[in-house]
């Protein structure tokens, strides 16, 4: 049986964080919390609950997620966000892998909560995630605030039935906000990396991402809700392909 450390980064997530460490008891034989300097109770449940609390610097998900990763105590790594819990298929599971680890990592499915409903659309699901890994052989990159584990080239990469339950936002002005946040994260990470952006593709992208996310993936199925994701997640779009153009001129952001 190997030891699994779980990880999960933080700032100011009193809300969600006792549901997250909750859902891997019995599971990880280390929980380790690396926050970004909390103003909330954030430390305090995390320690009343067991876990190992260190803080650091936030310099981007990327590079918090991988210094998270080299902190944890045991080389195998099971990865939360502290809006994210394990459904109790998932659990087993796990724990049937932990037994027999014969992987270099694991996939699973995740399920966002919006607003109270479960959304199984609208390219939200299954939203396939690598969150258990052997850190010898891999580690995160992708684009900031997008980012994605990254294995060595020949690893094995298997996938376990279960959902990691996603609690994303509990109001539609929390989306917007967010939606604000990403796409200014999004545009300085493609300007970093020296792509650019045409009026052309700002009219064409967005308006493709959500014919593709609304009627080619299912989004109208999720009713009202799958509307507003749509809706909301094309705008994000718009506004991160607007901004890189504006730091393309030279200007910037707010």
């Amino acid at each position: 049986m190997v030891k699994i450390s779980a990880v999960i980064i933080t700032y100011n997530e009193e809300k969600d964080i006792a549901r997250a460490i909750e859902s891997v008891n019995g599971i990880a034989d280390e929980v380790l919390v690396v926050d970004s300097f909390s103003t909330d109770k954030t430390q305090e449940i995390c320690e009343s609950m067991g876990a190992k609390f260190i803080q650091n610097k936030f310099e981007g998900h990327i590079q918090q997620k991988n210094f998270a990763a080299l902190q944890a105590k045991y080389d195998y790594v099971l990865s939360l966000d502290a809006d994210e819990a394990l459904d109790n298929t998932l659990r087993k599971n796990i724990l049937n892998a932990k037994n027999n680890f014969n992987a270099d990592g694991y996939k699973f499915n995740r399920l966002t909560n919006y607003c109270g409903k479960w959304i199984k659309h609208c390219g939200w699901y299954p939203d396939t995630k690598l969150r258990l890994w052997d850190r010898r052989k891999g580690e995160w990159g992708g684009d900031n605030p997008h980012d994605k584990y990254i294995m060595n080239e020949g690893s094995i990469i298997k996938h376990l039935k279960g959902n990691i339950l996603h609690y994303s936002y509990h109001t539609i002005h929390q989306h917007i906000a967010q939606a604000n946040k990403f796409s200014n994260i999004g545009a300085l990470s493609s300007f970093n990396k020296g792509r650019k952006m045409s009026l052309v593709k700002i009219v064409v992208f967005p308006f493709w991402k959500f014919l593709n996310i609304y009627l080619f993936r299912g989004g109208f199925l999720d009713g009202y809700y799958g509307f507003i994701i749509c809706m909301i997640s094309t705008h994000e779009s718009f506004l991160k392909y607007v901004k890189l153009r504006e730091l393309n001129k030279g200007k910037k952001l707010e």
